[in-house]
């Protein structure tokens, strides 16, 4: 029924530490692996949706005799609503190098501030 790269709808089900859990239809389930939900660092899956939430998956891998299938939302539009992380910032953390020095600074002349 479903073959590699095929993009499917699916509502989220669970998540673990190491992925999120998916309900594809009403015979295939899924698991979206933690590696294979951002090119950058995930944090905390929980980040990338919501129980119930319909999303977009990608299709990596078929087990037919399960009826379980490998997916990915990395590099695609996953959102049903189309909020999705934002994965075509691909900076990293050059956003908060960019700023730790203001940040700092600011600390820095409140507390001398509170000092005076």
């Amino acid at each position: 029924m479903y073959k590699k790269n095929d993009i499917v709808k699916c509502t989220i089900t669970g998540f673990k530490n190491y992925g999120i859990f998916v309900k594809v239809d009403e015979e295939y389930d899924g698991l979206i692996h933690i590696s294979e939900i951002s090119e950058s660092f995930v944090r905390n899956v929980t980040d990338y949706g919501d129980i119930k939430e319909e999303i977009y998956a990608k299709v990596i891998e078929v087990d037919e005799k399960n009826k379980h299938l490998k997916l990915s939302i990395k590099n695609i539009n996953y959102k049903v609503d189309g909020k999705s992380m934002d994965e075509t910032a691909k900076d990293g953390f050059m956003p908060l190098k960019k700023h730790l020095n203001i940040w700092i600074n600011e600390k820095i002349k409140e507390i001398n501030k509170t000092k005076e």
